[in-house]
């Protein structure tokens, strides 16, 4: 038997929706950068990126040595790491309050390790989440106006 909605939980679904989209594209523009600073470092380019001072791109090893430069090939690995862990608590809050299945809650975490899943992920899952926040706000109405 599927698990439905608490009544308590039904106006908490539009901020769990709203932070869990912006958490997945963040990740997903995170991840797709990381995609290609993985690109650049591990093929034969051998390069890594950097701002500041000097080029964007430079031999691997040597991004943000120069005074005034910045590693962005490490900010990136670092700001998508801990951004996931953001992207997984916000995925469990909605999740848990939709009271969902286990398998969904993996599938919307493979969002933010999959290249592009998060954007394919976050569409369906917010689609499905208000589609049942709209019936749900729906059945309450019928509920008050048989009350009547």
């Amino acid at each position: 038997m599927a698990l439905t909605v608490r009544t308590r939980d039904v106006p908490k679904i539009p901020g769990a929706v709203k932070w869990y989209r912006v958490s997945a594209y963040i990740t997903g523009v995170l991840l797709l950068a990381l995609v290609i600073e993985v690109i650049i470092k591990y093929t034969p380019l051998q390069l890594e990126m950097q701002l500041g001072n000097g080029p964007f791109f430079v031999p691997n090893g040597t991004a943000g040595e120069a005074p005034g430069t910045f590693n962005l090939s490490i900010a990136i690995l670092i700001a998508h790491g801990w951004l996931y862990v953001l992207y997984l608590f916000t995925d469990f809050r909605l999740w848990s309050i939709m009271r969902w299945r286990p398998s969904r809650f993996l599938l919307i975490a493979l969002g933010g390790i999959i290249p592009f899943m998060s954007f394919v992920v976050e569409h369906r899952m917010q689609q499905k989440a208000m589609d049942t926040y709209h019936e749900l706000i729906a059945a309450q109405q019928r509920e008050k106006e048989a009350a009547r």
